[in-house]
Parts: structure tokens; C-alpha cells; sequence
């Protein structure tokens, strides 16, 4: 796969003309996404290796919001009335880490309740094994996959752990499609974003065309959810937005450096205080090249001491690693938000955190 525009619409194509019974396929392909934007090899003719592991916490990590519910129950993600067992593993772990139907982290409920974290990861291995990883390389009325994103010769019904384990407990992409995935996420992420939405509604009889923003409960961010985080980072980093310094407003956002709609990173490493104003006009843009320096300069130990004291992850690393795929994967010069009503061409300097692997 040279050309990732290719890559794309061959993906896309797959999932337009293909069945979907579920939301399955699509969060898969959002999950792989995901990977390849954090784990972005060193060049286009490199394969990647995918643990099923990682790839099961992605999943979970898209369903753990999307299960609570709207207007009064949970939404339908399947058309027939099998057992749904990525959703339930979704809301048994939600149950047994106390979340209720509240904006819970998924990385604090994963230190609260590990043993049933590690219990639902289990089990969305198997099912992704079992249904989509198989199913989103092939064509409506095909005998077999066309293996064009990775080998599935050894997944589907009834696979084994023993199997699994026999090759890795991973997938492994074919040369290019990490990288292709990684430079298209931009423009991947929204589209699959609206086929959920359409067959969400198609699979839920009761959302007619005016009930409002089921795009915003699938897949926004829950800003309350954050607020833990602003006392704690005012309180460290004095109460001035993070890029203009004015000095804030009660209920002024938390806001994501690098946007939650490319990757959904709760991490303290990827959030700041933010002006209304700041945060509205940088909205899902791409922040230049010095905002994520600054982000990632500020002091490790401090925001260590609030992680432990709030219980919420840092996930340094993470935000370290999204940050060199994403940049990598950018053509030379898109222009980039440096502040409000303010852009600049991307100009990559090579910052320290652009070496680390």
C-alpha cells in the first residue's frame, strides 16, 4: 500500500459495501487507527505489529462512553438480537468499577477495579478475534478475505487462545498501512464517525431524525467528566489559560492539547486550562509544533504528585507517542492553531520528545 489516499478509499469501500450488523468493524478500524497514530513505524515500508491486548483496551475505551445511557436506555449496537458480548463486558466492568452511567475515566476505573478490567480485555479479545478482525478485509458474498490489512488466516469463529498465543497474541499490518492509516486518521475518523451515526439509528427505531446530537453521546467528550482536573491544574500551574494568560473564569474548559476528536487522550499530559474564548477558536485544529512543546515541558513531578493524588494517570508516554505520529504523518507546511485567530505553518524542529520511541 504506497499511497495512503488508495489505502483509504480501498477501506472505505470494504466497509460501504460490506455488511455491518454492528458497530463492530467500525471501532475496530477506529482502534487500529488509533495504534498506528501512537505506534507509527520509522518508515512507509515497515509493517506493525498490533497487540490484541492494546487493541481490546482501544475498544473498550470507545464503548466505555458510548454504553451509558440516552434519553433513558442504552443504545443498540447490533441489528439482530445476538449476544452482544463487547457491550456487556463494557457494562459489566463499568458496573463493577462503581461508574454508573457518570463520566468516569476509563483509565481511573481500571485502578479501581483491575481484575475486572483485566476480565473485560479478555474477552474483547476473543470477540474481535472471533467477528470483526476476520470480517473487515471482506467483501459481501467473498469465500474469503481479501488481505490487504493484515493476515487473518488464523482468526474467526471458535479461535483458540492456544492459536492466538501460537502467533503473538497480535496482528501484524502489512508494509504501509500503519503509516497510511496514521496520515488519513484526519479524514477516516469523521467518516466512520458518521456511518455509526447512521446505522445507530438505524438499529434504535426511536431515534427519529429530531432527537439531537446522538454524534455528541457516541463520540464527544463529556467536559464534566473533567472537572476534577481543573482545581489541581489551576492550583499547580496558577489560573491563566495555557495559551493567552488571561486569567480564568469559573467553569472555563479543560481543554485537549492535542484534539479529542484524533486522539481520545484523558492524560494530564494532554490537558491544560483554557479560556472560552481560546478553546472555542482552537477547537479540533491541530496545535503547533511550540504549544505541544510547552504542554509537554511542563514539570513531570508536579504533574505526577496530582496524578497520585487525584488517581488520575498522566500517561505521559502516550501523549508523547500521539503526538510524534501525528506530526510525522503531516505534509510539510499545514498550517497548524498557535493561538487565537493565530496560525502557523508546521515546522517540525525536531523537539526532545520527537526521538523517543
Amino acid at each position: 500500500m504506497d499511497d495512503p489516499l488508495l489505502l483509504g478509499q480501498r477501506v472505505v469501500a470494504i466497509l460501504e459495501t460490506g455488511q455491518r450488523d454492528a458497530t463492530y468493524k467500525l471501532a475496530t478500524l477506529m482502534a487500529l487507527i488509533e495504534h498506528c497514530i501512537e505506534n507509527l513505524p520509522p518508515g512507509p515500508e515497515h509493517g506493525l505489529a498490533v497487540p490484541l491486548p492494546d487493541l481490546a483496551h482501544r475498544v473498550l475505551a470507545i464503548y466505555w462512553r458510548q454504553v451509558r445511557t440516552f434519553d433513558g436506555y442504552v443504545l443498540r449496537q447490533r441489528r439482530t438480537g445476538s449476544k452482544a458480548r463487547i457491550i456487556d463486558a463494557t457494562l459489566e466492568f463499568r458496573a463493577a468499577a462503581g461508574a454508573g452511567n457518570g463520566g468516569l475515566s476509563l483509565e481511573v476505573a481500571k485502578l479501581r477495579a483491575l481484575k475486572d478490567y483485566q476480565s473485560a480485555i479478555d474477552t474483547i479479545v476473543i470477540a474481535l478475534a472471533e467477528q470483526p478482525l476476520p470480517r473487515l478485509q471482506k467483501l459481501r458474498g467473498s469465500a474469503s478475505s481479501d488481505r490487504f490489512l493484515y493476515d487473518d488466516s488464523f482468526l474467526g469463529k471458535g479461535v483458540s487462545r492456544k492459536t492466538l498465543r501460537a502467533h503473538g497474541d497480535a496482528i501484524e499490518l502489512m508494509p504501509g498501512v500503519a503509516y497510511g492509516l496514521a496520515r488519513l486518521a484526519g479524514l477516516l475518523k469523521p467518516a466512520l464517525e458518521i456511518m455509526w451515526v447512521d446505522d445507530i439509528r438505524g438499529m434504535n427505531k426511536s431515534l427519529t431524525a429530531d432527537v439531537p446530537d446522538v454524534a455528541g453521546h457516541l463520540f464527544g467528550r463529556d467536559r464534566v467528566a473533567l472537572a476534577a482536573v481543573r482545581e489541581p491544574l489551576a492550583d499547580t500551574f496558577d489560573a491563566h489559560c495555557f495559551y493567552c494568560h488571561t486569567h480564568l473564569q469559573p467553569g472555563d474548559p479543560v481543554d485537549h492539547v492535542l484534539p479529542w476528536s484524533l486522539v481520545g487522550i484523558d492524560g494530564l499530559s494532554n490537558l491544560v486550562l483554557a479560556c472560552r474564548r481560546c478553546n472555542g477558536d482552537k477547537s479540533n485544529a491541530l496545535p503547533s509544533i511550540g504549544i505541544v512543546n510547552r504542554a509537554l515541558g511542563r514539570e513531570r513531578d508536579k504533574l505526577e504528585k496530582i496524578a497520585a493524588e487525584i488517581r488520575w494517570p498522566t500517561e505521559h508516554n502516550r501523549v508523547v507517542a500521539a503526538a510524534r505520529g501525528i506530526y510525522r504523518g503531516q505534509p510539510p507546511g499545514v498550517p497548524t492553531w498557535a493561538g487565537y485567530k493565530t496560525s502557523t505553518r508546521l515546522d517540525i524542529a525536531f523537539p526532545p520528545w520527537w526521538a523517543m520511541t
